[in-house]
């Protein structure tokens, strides 16, 4: 794993290598202290006798004892560029410099984009093929930038090496709060690194991981990490390979994180006992407000499961459940938990075989609950009879802002005559 402060060093950070100069200079300084006293006169107040003596100028003993004290100084009064061993280098602000030294280090082509821009509020440097070594570069300069808010470095196939440089760049950078790192290839290792500065990192706000091949294994460790890091406010995981075990791990922590706000599960493998488990963590947080699980396989177990949860959970607001082959069965249970609910305002269930029986359970359990507060129901894909389209003319009644989105009504195709 790479080290912050090691990273930045062997680019030739100034700022990090800061104390350790300081030290030497301080050290040098105190040798040319102890050495003898210097007399500091020049060649013209001596001359020669003819014996080849020097004289002293026609001056008596005393008054030269006395001039010789006047004169002499320590190293300490003054500075010479000969003792110091040339310039000290300009404090960079920028970064630049630290920029392109650790380019040359690692021989990477400097990234003109990024000179350009490395004093914005927002770094937006997405498909620029930087690579594990290029990333590296980059992150040298960042740990001491104060510039930058937003880093977008999406699709830059910086693997889990760059991944790691990113992750202690932001152990020791307090500015950015928003970072985006998807589509990168990170894989488990690039996760480990992630995990490891979520719980050092208490700046960061959103962070985007989506698209960078995560298994059970990098759930392993962002799962403690969530638990620990309570500044966290919108995680996104869609779009990996997420599974069963992934799912265990992630609602053991969701149930006890206390930072995020919305998180993104979108587009991963958890069915089963992991969807089971992952929904009775929902259940357990009073923080979340969004959840997006569309695009796994909850199924009727999960559906369950979420049912139940959405009798505890009182906080959740969107919730999106589209395409997790969730069937009719599903759809009643999460009925039973939305006629009790007073929080959800939205819930996506569309592309799921619910059929019109899912579709009207849960429709008359939002006119059933008299607390209820939704405001959306999206059944995209599913078709309806006369009978759900009846129910939700007498529910406009109750909630006239409340909008649903079907696949259409039962009966309005008709062949085109020949």
């Amino acid at each position: 794993m790479v080290h912050g402060k090691k990273l930045a060093k062997e680019m030739l950070l100034p700022s990090v290598l800061e104390d350790d100069d300081a030290e030497s200079e301080k050290l040098q300084l105190g040798e040319r202290s102890s050495q003898t006293e210097v007399d500091v006169r020049g060649p013209k107040d001596q001359r020669c006798s003819p014996d080849g003596n020097v004289l002293d100028g026609g001056r008596g003993e005393e008054e030269e004892d006395d001039e010789e004290e006047k004169c002499v100084v320590s190293d300490e009064d003054y500075d010479t560029d000969l003792e110091l061993g040339g310039k000290e280098e300009a404090y960079d602000p920028t970064g630049r410099t630290s920029y392109m030294k650790s380019c040359e280090m690692l021989q990477v082509a400097p990234a003109s984009y990024f000179l350009r821009h490395m004093q914005d509020s927002e770094l937006k440097m997405m498909h620029h093929g930087l690579g594990p070594q290029g990333t590296k570069a980059l992150a040298v300069p960042l740990v001491t930038n104060t510039s930058i808010l937003r880093l977008n470095l999406r699709d830059n196939w910086m693997e889990g090496m760059g991944g790691a440089a990113i992750a202690e760049m932001l152990k020791e950078n307090c500015y950015i709060t928003e970072v985006n790192l998807s589509d990168n290839h990170l894989g488990d290792y690039g996760a480990r690194a992630i995990s490891a500065m979520l719980k050092e990192n208490s700046t960061l706000v959103s962070l985007n991981l989506s698209g960078n091949h995560f298994t059970d294994h990098s759930a392993e460790h962002l799962g403690p990490a969530l638990i620990t890091n309570t500044r966290l406010r919108h995680l996104d995981l869609s779009y990996n390979s997420l599974g069963d075990r992934a799912g265990e791990h992630l609602g053991d922590s969701l149930s006890e994180n206390t930072g995020l706000r919305s998180v993104s599960l979108a587009w991963n493998s958890i069915r089963g006992r992991g969807a089971t488990m992952l929904a009775s963590g929902l259940g357990g947080n009073v923080f979340l407000r969004t959840v997006d699980l569309s695009f796994n396989g909850f199924g009727k177990e999960g559906a369950v499961a979420l049912g139940q949860a959405l009798k505890e959970n009182n906080v959740l607001e969107e919730l999106n459940l589209s395409n997790n082959r969730i069937p009719p069965e599903g759809a009643i249970h999460l009925a039973m938990g939305l006629k009790v609910n007073k929080a959800i305002k939205s819930l996506n269930i569309g592309k799921n075989p619910i059929q019109n029986a899912g579709c009207y359970g849960i429709l008359q359990s939002v006119q059933e609950n008299p607390d209820s507060a939704m405001e959306a129901l999206d059944f995209t894909d599913i078709t309806v009879n006369q009978d759900f389209e009846d129910l939700y003319t007498a529910v406009k009644e109750i909630l006239p802002e409340l909008r649903v989105n079907h696949g259409g009504r039962i009966g309005t195709f008709r062949k085109a005559k020949a």
